[in-house]
């Protein structure tokens, strides 16, 4: 139902433009959010960006009610940071489910450290009380996050992610159109510094994630 992410090679440099998607709808934008290398050809889920993003300043709610602030909490430590939302049908609930299965193959010591950050791409729907109840679904040490739209818009514009208003679509159901990559902190620069996309799988994760935890390249 979605697009996929597109690679054009210019000279030694391969660049990807990330698209958005329309979760739960038929429809996916066209408008690119950002730009990073990969191998022409690569079959691995992870890409490493050229430019590494800095994490946002990001001052939300989370699940208790409580005031989060994004880059104090998860300083020094490994962090991926997914926007999505909980009434999406398919890629949001699948994404933490592949990030929830993929902890659990890591030691004790290291699920510890892994943060898994959820920020609310409908707000209006998405009440910390929404939010931590399917988060414990998934799992309930997964961070979820609230807040003011324009806030939450302007924090994963920092990281090339594209996010609109929840609009209704032909049917009449409220969906919500959001760029659908997770992207990995490591805890060694606080820099993001590789992405996933949707089609990311259980066993891609579950792979990378011991590199991630260390901050090294998967």
């Amino acid at each position: 139902m979605s697009k996929k992410t597109l690679f054009a090679v210019a000279g030694l440099v391969s660049a990807a433009a990330l698209t958005l998607t329309a979760c739960g709808s038929g429809d996916g934008g066209d408008k690119p959010v950002t730009e990073v290398s990969a191998e022409a050809g690569s079959q691995k889920a992870a890409t490493v960006l050229d430019k590494p993003f800095e994490k946002p300043d990001l001052v939300l709610t989370d699940t208790h009610g409580k005031k989060f602030d994004l880059r104090e909490r998860t300083k020094g430590r490994p962090t991926l940071i997914y926007f999505g939302y909980t009434h999406c049908p398919d890629v949001c609930p699948l994404t933490m489910s592949n990030l929830a299965v993929a902890k659990k193959s890591l030691p004790k010591a290291e699920q510890e450290k892994l943060q898994v950050v959820f920020v609310t791409t409908d707000p209006d729907r998405d009440t910390p009380a929404v939010l931590g109840k399917w988060l414990k679904a998934q799992d309930p040490d997964f961070i979820g996050l609230t807040g003011d739209f324009a806030t939450i818009q302007g924090g994963a514009r920092t990281m090339g992610i594209s996010i609109e208003p929840t609009q209704k679509d032909k049917n009449g159901k409220l969906v919500s159109m959001h760029g659908t990559q997770v992207i990995a902190f490591s805890p060694k620069t606080d820099a993001g510094y590789v992405l996933y996309g949707e089609d990311a799988t259980v066993d891609d994760y579950t792979k990378d994630l011991p590199k991630l935890v260390q901050g090294a390249k998967p």
